[in-house]
């Protein structure tokens, strides 16, 4: 009986060393798993492992097309159990892909059931579905049973699985693949297989060809949800050449029930008085129906296309999406420019053709390297299912030899077998026969006895050894192989050619025209509000241009500090006293019913800072930027725009100075008017003043204590005005205002008579 000393110690097992390796070589492990046998796509076959085992189970379950079709459930238990041991949901979604004929463009698996649909709705459970082999899959895998392929063991060594399929069937770029592995992603778009098997038939016939030939012939990704591809050719090629790359693709317009051909091509159909709508027929691949529907509605509802009244989906086996414009007026080129900029009827499918070449190495290629990567590889099938039906030859010719040589000595092979015990090794002696040939005769049965066997199996002999001598040219030559594997490859074609309903094109290819200037102005009603921002910032458009003066409600303890009339297509520049500029249009302001927003909800305005001005934007209109510190510089509002809630700084400011004045600058001004604090007033020429994007600007006025209180701009001969006290609200001008006429930065001197006593020049 062992002791506790005589047992080992676990601790023994343990192996001192660095953290750093010890981590990179265990995550190296996992990341060539992964690389190798998860994610990266095979270029013989085109199959990822968890494909090919499927397939290769529903293949030894004997559901071909022919036969009857069994539960998913029995498929992905098989392949779990014996060849994949993952888990059975990512088996089965893996499946339910290989079946689908909106994600596949040549389906290799036939479902019987709910397999899902394009709006994105999942399959049912596999309990539910049925499933079976489809045409095309067994071309992916005619061969396997003659030699072709390295059988490999399963993980528990119990059973055996093909390294790769070898059938002629261009899997990899007829139907595409996608994964993520680590460090390395693959995206490879399908593709329509006519257009495979002539670019391929030309390398095979040209090795030296030039890309620019092969795109000739071979156009691009050919979705199975159809759609448009809009970039350039020149674009496209270089994908195909680098082998990275992206491609823009639209859904299709098209109303099949059109009248005009060219509103069918379109998509439009009339409706009479002037009315119509825009039918969708094709979506952009990997895009789900309900959710691009979904997509649309919200942008309805957000008011981000105000131009469009409503969608609706008119779809049964055919997609039929309805698009009704809200007038008559609106031009259908912009409003399908407006869907292609704001939803998903418009995207971007990534080329990443990240294959494992025939030793499972990783490599990036480019399509003509890709191509004869692949020939090489069906080459290296047909040698092999060369060799192996000669090596059956052989076998059956060595039989055939036994038998004719029985034939010619029935009597005495009669004889023998009748009277000696140990009939074998007497045959072969005297007759010169193999083990193999003399088994085969003791194992002939007597109704085969007969003359005509004896004639069919000489013709059998000629027969085979016909097809021998054919068969070692085949193998010796390289050009009757290459001549072998056109031939298939072009009956494989008439399979799969334009004019069938599984070979023809589904996708076009047509570079898109100039795109209809697009704008969100253009996607806005036209209408005039009233802007109005209270002291505390709290902010509303009322309907028409109503009365400046007229008084407005406010929250007890707030008041009116800014109104402005506008069109709902304006946009409002907010001046903050720290010298940041935000945007806001006026079509996304609340209404006047109640109280409004605060306008920090929708901006970042800080919360220190005070709003100074409200400007409705204009092109090219210069506004007059003054600060506390009597500095100052023109800018004009296109400059000020700001495309995030977080604003532009424009003025910058030191010390405890604020952005005191933003006034508009009228295109008959020809001065400027500064008062400060001090009650000093100068005028001087607009030209001095300097047009700026950002910064502190220029001196304005110089002062000894105090600062800016006010600047103005003005036309000299029609004098400087100012409103005067009291209830009459008269305005008083001041025509010689040339006397405080200086230079810029000069000290100033007290303005007239009766100017304001707080320092304001007249708004």
């Amino acid at each position: 009986m062992a002791t506790i000393d005589d047992e080992k110690d676990p601790f023994d097992a343990i192996v001192d060393a660095p953290f750093d390796s010890a981590l990179s070589e265990r995550y190296l492990v996992y990341a060539l798993s992964t690389i190798t046998a998860r994610s990266l796509p095979d270029l013989r076959d085109g199959l990822k492992p968890v494909h090919r085992r499927l397939l290769w189970t529903m293949r030894q379950l004997r559901l071909s097309p022919d036969n009857s079709p069994k539960k998913s459930a029995r498929v992905v238990g098989d392949v779990i159990g014996k060849y994949h041991p993952h888990g059975d949901v990512a088996v089965y979604d893996a499946m339910v892909r290989l079946a689908q004929n909106f994600t596949l463009r040549y389906p290799l698996v036939e479902g019987q059931g709910n397999f899902g649909n394009i709006d994105g709705d999942n399959a049912a459970a596999y309990r539910y579905t049925e499933c079976r082999l489809t045409r095309t899959a067994l071309q992916l895998m005619d061969g396997l049973d003659e030699g072709t392929v390295t059988f490999v063991p399963t993980y528990n060594n119990e059973e055996e699985e093909p390294e790769l399929f070898p059938g002629l069937f261009p899997n990899l770029l007829a139907n595409g693949a996608s994964g993520i592995a680590v460090g390395m992603a693959t995206s490879i778009p399908s593709h329509n297989v006519a257009e495979i098997i002539d670019a391929t038939l030309e390398l095979i016939d040209n090795p030296q060809v030039e890309h620019r030939r092969l795109m000739e012939l071979f156009h691009g990704p050919d979705f199975a949800t159809g759609g448009l591809i809009v970039d350039s050719p020149e674009a496209i090629s270089h994908a195909y050449e680098t082998g990275r790359g992206s491609f823009r693709v639209r859904g299709r317009f098209h109303a099949a029930e059109a009248e005009r051909e060219e509103d069918r091509e379109a998509g439009i159909e009339r409706l009479g008085g002037g009315q119509y709508q825009l039918v969708v027929s094709e979506i952009p691949y990997q895009v789900p129906k309900g959710k691009l529907i979904e997509q649309i509605a919200q942008a309805i509802a957000d008011k981000k296309l105000p131009i469009l009244e409503d969608v609706r989906d008119e779809s049964d086996e055919q997609v039929r999406i309805v698009l009704v414009p809200r007038s008559r007026n609106v031009d259908p080129e912009l409003l399908k420019e407006s869907l292609y900029k704001l939803t998903d009827l418009e995207t971007r499918f990534g080329l990443n053709l990240n294959v494992l070449d025939s030793t499972r190495t990783p490599m990036v290629m480019g399509l003509k390297e890709l191509l004869g990567h692949w020939v090489t590889a069906q080459i290296d099938i047909l040698q092999r299912r060369t060799q192996h039906r000669l090596d059956k030859i052989a076998a059956r010719l060595e039989l055939v030899e036994g038998y004719i040589a029985a034939y010619l000595n029935l009597d005495r092979v009669i004889e023998i077998i009748r009277t000696e015990d140990e009939p074998k090794p007497i045959m072969m002696a005297e007759f010169e026969l193999t083990d193999r040939q003399a088994e085969a005769i003791l194992n002939m049965r007597l109704r085969s006895l007969r003359k005509l066997e004896e004639m069919e199996l000489r013709k059998e002999r000629e027969d085979l050894l016909v097809e021998r001598d054919e068969l070692e040219k085949l193998l010796s030559s390289p050009a009757r192989q290459r001549t072998r594997l056109k031939r298939d490859l072009n009956a494989l074609r008439k399979e799969y050619a334009e004019d069938t309903a599984l070979g023809r094109r589904r996708t076009t290819i047509s570079e898109a025209k100039p795109a209809v200037e697009f704008s969100m102005d253009a996607m806005i009603e036209k209408e005039p509000v009233t802007v109005i921002l209270s002291q505390k910032g709290w902010i509303r458009a009322a309907k028409g241009h109503v009365p400046l003066d007229s008084e407005f409600k406010f929250k007890e303890g707030d008041g009116p500090a800014f109104a402005v009339h506008a069109q709902t297509t304006d946009k409002l520049l907010l001046a903050g006293d720290d010298g940041r500029f935000f945007t806001i249009g006026a079509d996304k302001l609340p209404g006047a019913r109640g109280f409004g927003e605060p306008i920090r909800n929708t901006l970042d305005i800080d919360a220190a800072a005070h709003i100074v001005a409200l400007i409705v934007h204009r092109p090219n209109l210069q506004l007059l930027l003054a600060s506390t510190l009597g500095k100052g510089f023109a800018a004009v509002t296109d400059e000020l725009l700001a495309e995030t809630r977080k604003g532009r700084q424009v003025v910058n400011l030191k010390g405890d100075a604020r952005l005191a004045v933003v006034r508009p600058i009228a295109p008959e001004h020809d001065h400027v008017a500064v008062v400060g604090d001090n009650r000093k007033l100068v005028v001087f020429n607009l030209e001095e003043l300097p047009v700026m994007t950002r910064g502190q600007g220029v001196t304005l006025q110089r002062y000894r204590d105090g600062g800016l209180s006010d600047a103005t701009t003005l036309k000299l001969e029609e004098g400087l005005s100012w409103t005067m006290g009291g209830e009459s609200g008269r305005t008083r001008t001041e025509e010689n205002v040339w006397e405080w006429k200086v230079a810029r930065g000069a000290a100033g001197r007290l303005p007239p008579r009766g100017f304001p006593k707080d320092n304001k020049f007249q708004s």
